[in-house]
């Protein structure tokens, strides 16, 4: 999880993340050359004023610098509609696990396995100096590693969004519709997220863990359950 020091994004443990990440820098890095070039170019008219002179009313020049930004919004365009594409589909899911969002905890069913969870926030009397306050629940949802796991998130009340950070996943659970993500982490862990959709007045007690194992232990977790 990130702390109050970073000035970056977290960890990246998905390949969605992986792919906002770059598209980030690719976007901060066209941008900033975009800037110093315009900062640049102010400063050398503003010394010369003999330059306006051959830039009035140039036709060429209206024209260069009308194609040129369409060609840089294209090399933002196309990664961005790919990542669209790439958060939005999934390809042969090995598992499905429906979430919905209750005032205020989250029930989790393993559809493969038919069966039903419920995750509760951890109470703040049994927890200890290696707990996160508001970030720990009873009953963590378990995914296995590297291994394609689709999500079809809804609500049982009011709209909430499940939302983990360093998967790159943040869906809405809205009223009479059923939302579809991707899930396939690249490491195991724990990994913590929350609701981000004001949900009432216990919004901040609907937090979310989710702990990612490999199959082996995957498959034991599940017989445990049944």
């Amino acid at each position: 999880m990130s702390s109050w020091i970073n000035i970056y994004f977290i960890n990246a443990n998905s390949p969605i993340i992986e792919q906002i990440i770059i598209f980030h820098d690719q976007s901060i890095i066209l941008i900033t050359s975009i800037i110093i070039f315009l900062v640049l170019t102010l400063i050398n008219l503003s010394k010369n004023n003999k330059l306006f002179i051959n830039l009035s009313e140039n036709q060429f020049i209206e024209t260069l610098w009308t194609i040129i930004p369409m060609i840089l919004l294209f090399f933002i365009a196309i990664p961005r509609l790919q990542i669209l594409y790439l958060i939005e589909e999934t390809y042969n899911p090995h598992i499905t696990i429906k979430i919905t969002g209750h005032q205020w905890y989250w029930t989790y069913e393993y559809r493969n396995f038919n069966l039903n969870t419920d995750s509760f926030i951890s109470p703040t009397n049994i927890i200890n100096l290696k707990n996160f306050r508001l970030l720990e629940s009873d009953t963590p949802v378990i995914i296995p590693l590297n291994l394609s796991t689709r999500a079809l998130v809804s609500r049982a009340d009011v709209i909430h969004s499940w939302t983990i950070q360093r998967l790159g996943v943040k869906t809405d659970a809205i009223p009479g519709r059923l939302n579809q993500i991707n899930l396939t982490p690249s490491r195991p862990g724990i990994f913590f997220g929350q609701c981000s959709e004001i949900c009432g007045a216990n919004h901040s007690f609907i937090p979310i863990i989710i702990k990612i194992t490999p199959l082996n232990s995957y498959k034991k977790y599940i017989k445990n359950l049944i």
